[in-house]
């Protein structure tokens, strides 16, 4: 095998001191551009997310669970070693918890394992723009002959789902020329295709039962199910030996195409080089930095909309599609602070594309639908996001015929009424929604239970509102001679900060009403809402008032891995976000702490302070442990989407979250 290239960004973990606890706890994660993904925790499947190759069948939407896991098993003179660690509901089996002794993240994962009569390297790949995942073994200092053999067990699911039962296995095999060929009745039109050079194939069609994954039962959900086997792949190791085993999932029509790629590992490695140093190539000598480049290149991805392929961000792995909200907050922290300006570009023009009664998307529909418009200020971000592009960019052609048409669209139909209720008030201010809705990024709901009711004029939602009267008047002082817009967006961005101020704040508390209910009722719980009205580049509030509303959040709210949503000494406070369902979401917005919140809350404390040597001091010592969390805990090179309210702020949701990671990168940035 050729030599592999340098690689410059490759994050290490000893693990030989770790518990099997500590291991389940430790997670990994590739993603390509459709979406699709290749996950795990150090010590098996511990989620239904979990697997070997998670392919989006139409990407990134109707990602199917292909390949869950292989079950590696050693043999020798009548003793099985079996390295794969797997839970049952009623057992534990494998060990290669006990030999492994190194993690590393680069462009694959890897992982090292002192074997009894041999040390092994197991290299895990994702291709970037086709759906295969390559595991490559690495025999060497082999002592003693001994038989491998990989058992793969097949899911073909959907991957929100669970074959739960012994039907919902329907799955077949047969070998071809190309490989073993596995199919299913639930998922027409595609196929695994199962293949090694390295090795033989032995048929013996089995279904495993009672598969158990720990963190969905945590999570009030269904967990456990059965996973079908075709058989196994099998070599007799005598010396030194290298074997590669591959997985991919496509059409039907286009087996033939996924059987001519390239089986050298060498060269999948080289090509997820290139890839990652094109991704990198604004990064040197911090590598801190270029781990946090990198990473936010996982969540980029391609959608088709108008019949052409465009750029998108997943909003967080493993569940999340791309979400409006989530996208233009995730924006500037992923393309621009990394110069992916085209990639921005693109993103920004997906969404404009979709625009709908002057609303953004919320989210596009997980299996390929119309998509949802359920939200306020996905709208008022993609504002925010199209100027700071074009601020960076100076890409005023492009921004005029294409982003700035849609942001004028948004503007008029808030100010004038569209979905929702949503429109302007008689003092400028943005008003929405019912007790029936949950427009806000604070939306959760169940059972027709809304936890953080926020209609009425909601302080963040303002506060943006404001920002991007202020941004385009800007623009039409700068880049465009109608006066007449300049004049109009000045008024609206004069009248609004004048009812902001007279409206949210109160003196005798020290902080913004976190929303104003119809009727006039105001809600002066502590919430991190009102840091937004400090940290974007037009601010409605005075300094000292900026200053003051700065201190509540980081005398109520700052925890080590994020803003708490709620003050904990508030009756509603809920100290841990777990349980069923009901329970989850009855905690997301009412104390749950929100990573991505560190973002504006580092902005904020250095806008305010003039962007002084003491602010900066004091910034970089708040996202130390958020980077530890980057670095050591939970997804490796990835951050979580929220914490525990309460110490030891357990990571809680998505273990890979865009806008996690861009506050984090962001906040890096700023203070350095």
């Amino acid at each position: 095998m050729a030599a592999k290239a340098k690689c410059n960004n490759a994050h290490s973990i000893e693990l030989s001191e770790c518990t099997i606890e500590q291991l389940r706890s430790k997670e990994w994660l590739l993603t390509n551009s459709h979406g699709s993904f290749s996950s795990s925790s150090f010590a098996g499947n511990t989620r239904r997310y979990h697997s070997l190759l998670t392919a989006a069948i139409t990407p990134p939407a109707n990602r199917i669970m292909a390949l869950s896991n292989v079950v590696e098993t050693i043999s020798s003179g009548g003793e099985n070693t079996t390295l794969t660690n797997i839970e049952f509901v009623n057992a534990f089996t494998g060990d290669g918890h006990r030999f492994i002794k190194s993690f590393t993240k680069d462009v694959g994962v890897h992982f090292e394992y002192n074997l009894k009569f041999s040390k092994l390297t197991k290299s895990i790949y994702l291709l970037p723009d086709i759906d295969a995942v390559a595991i490559h073994y690495k025999f060497q200092d082999v002592a003693k002959p001994f038989e491998f053999s990989i058992l793969p067990l097949v899911g073909l699911r959907d991957f929100h789902s669970l074959n739960s039962s012994p039907q919902d296995c329907s799955i077949f095999s047969s070998w071809q020329d190309e490989g073993l060929v596995v199919s299913s009745d639930k998922i027409t039109g595609k196929e695994l295709l199962l293949r090694s050079e390295d090795m033989w194939f032995e048929p013996k069609e089995d279904l495993w039962y009672d598969f158990y994954y720990r963190i969905d039962a945590s999570r009030g959900q269904d967990s456990c199910e059965s996973l079908w086997t075709p058989g196994a792949f099998k070599q007799d190791i005598n010396s030194d030996y290298e074997i590669t085993f591959w997985a991919s999932i496509g059409d039907i029509c286009n087996r033939k195409e996924l059987a001519s790629l390239d089986l050298d590992i060498s060269v999948t490695d080289l090509q997820l080089r290139q890839k990652e140093m094109l991704a990198d190539s604004q990064v040197s000598g911090d590598t801190t930095l270029s781990l946090l480049n990198i990473s936010a290149n996982q969540f980029i991805i391609e959608r088709e909309i108008n019949s052409k392929r465009r750029k998108s961000i997943l909003a967080g792995y493993p569940w999340f599609l791309d979400w409006g909200r989530d996208t233009f907050i995730s924006l500037p922290g992923l393309l621009l602070e990394t110069n992916r300006f085209e990639n921005a570009y693109s993103v920004l023009e997906t969404f404009a594309q979709a625009v709908s009664e002057g609303m953004i998307p919320n989210r596009f529909d997980d299996f390929g639908g119309k998509p949802h418009y359920n939200s306020i200020d996905a709208s008022l971000w993609f504002i925010d996001a199209g100027f700071k592009y074009h601020h960076l960019t100076r890409d005023t052609k492009r921004f005029k015929a294409n982003i700035l048409p849609c942001i004028l669209e948004i503007i008029d139909s808030y100010k004038n009424g569209t979905r929702f209720g949503i429109h302007c008030d008689d003092d400028g201010l943005l008003m929405a929604g019912s007790q029936e809705t949950q427009l806000t990024w604070m939306d959760a709901k169940c059972n027709d239970v809304a936890f953080t009711p926020r209609y009425g004029k909601a302080v963040e939602i303002n506060a943006l509102w404001y920002n991007g009267l202020c941004c385009c008047n800007e623009f039409y002082s700068n880049y465009d001679t109608n006066i007449n817009a300049h004049q109009k967006f000045k008024d609206m961005a004069d009248l609004v900060e004048e009812s902001f101020l007279s409206n949210f704040w109160d003196e005798r508390v020290g902080y913004l009403a976190d929303c104003i209910f119809p009727d006039g009722e105001k809600d002066f719980s502590i919430r991190p809402n009102q840091i937004f009205a400090v940290s974007l580049p037009f601010s409605p509030l005075p300094n000292h008032i900026q200053l003051k509303v700065v201190d509540v959040v980081k005398d109520k709210l700052l925890t080590p891995y994020g803003l708490r949503s709620l003050d904990s000494s508030d009756k509603n406070y809920k100290p841990s976000y777990c349980g069923s369902q009901f329970q989850r979401d009855s905690a997301y917005h009412q104390g749950t702490v929100w990573a991505y919140l560190i973002g504006p809350f580092v902005e904020a404390l250095l806008r305010s302070n003039n962007f002084s040597s003491q602010s900066k001091i004091y910034a970089r010592s708040a996202i130390e442990p958020l980077l530890k969390h980057f670095l050591e805990d939970a997804c490796i090179t990835s951050v979580s989407e929220i914490f525990d309210a309460d110490e030891p702020h357990k990571p809680r949701g998505c273990f890979a979250q865009a806008w996690s990671v861009a506050a984090l990168l962001q906040a890096y940035k700023l203070t350095r």
